[in-house]
């Protein structure tokens, strides 16, 4: 089991509700994906479609907890109203995830990277605003540090820019950010967040110890989304259980898989 904050989840797979080219094909990936928490973008996302059919209505609230997001803001003051006005509306529908939000404090719309001040601000701001705050940054170990100090319940790296489709470039940096993340503090949570864009990616971040993976785009482009949904859900799966188990360690030279010592003859 995953516990952030006041919650906790079974899956470690998040996904997001954004891009998709319908509702029907969104509720089905995340149906497939088994993800227990789903983020809704409320400053991008449409609440209703040219045809008056509202998101909200295409998501069950009593299987899925709602992660609102910052994302599209360029500043701490505008985060923070953003993070608040998505309270207000999870507090009308009466879902349990009203007290939370994904904090995106944007540095520029070329790379989506980050504004490392801002986001330490918006932090501290919602903190003391009573939010459990999990935070998107850069892989960045000492800003990851500092976002924990401000009172984030979990940091989330970057695996590579937003909707890159890279996967993970650098995983030192992403094991490195565990290491200052979990000093003292084993089960605080690290997911990464961004740039994935084949199952393969979400293996490898699991593999490196994170605690689940966040994506969207990898699923909503994907040709096929209901199968890459279900492919991200067995990778993170995999994964997990793959860094769980203990790899062998890697080797320069060949061990045979059958040794000669105490065969039969």
């Amino acid at each position: 089991m995953l516990k952030i904050g006041s919650h906790t989840f079974s899956s470690r797979l998040f996904v997001g509700t954004g891009k998709y080219v319908s509702y029907e094909t969104m509720q089905q990936a995340l149906d497939i994906s088994g993800s227990e928490c789903i983020t809704v973008a409320i400053r991008r996302e449409r609440l209703f479609d040219s045809q008056g059919r509202r998101l909200l209505d295409y998501i069950d609230t009593n299987r899925y907890t709602i992660l609102p997001n910052t994302a599209g803001c360029f500043s701490a003051d505008e985060a923070v109203r953003v993070a608040r006005l998505g309270r207000e509306i999870l507090d009308q529908m009466g879902n349990s995830g009203a007290n939370w939000v994904k904090l995106e404090c944007l540095g520029d719309a070329k790379t989506l990277l980050p504004d490392p001040m801002e986001t330490i601000a918006a932090t501290e701001i919602l903190v003391k605003d009573g939010f459990e705050v999990l935070v998107y940054t850069t892989d960045d170990p000492l800003v990851a540090k500092r976002l924990k100090n401000c009172g984030a319940v979990a940091v989330m790296p970057a695996g590579s820019p937003i909707g890159s489709g890279q996967g993970i470039l650098n995983p030192n940096a992403i094991r490195i950010c565990m290491e200052y993340l979990k000093d003292n503090d084993a089960d605080y949570p690290v997911i990464v967040d961004a740039g994935v864009g084949a199952a393969s990616d979400v293996a490898i971040a699991m593999e490196l110890g994170v605690d689940g993976v966040l994506l969207n785009t990898a699923i909503a482009n994907a040709q096929n989304p209901i199968t890459m949904a279900q492919a991200m859900k067995f990778a993170c799966e995999a994964g997990r259980l793959s860094f769980l188990s203990g790899r062998i360690p890697k080797k320069l030279y060949a061990t045979a898989s059958s040794p000669l010592d105490g065969r039969v003859t």
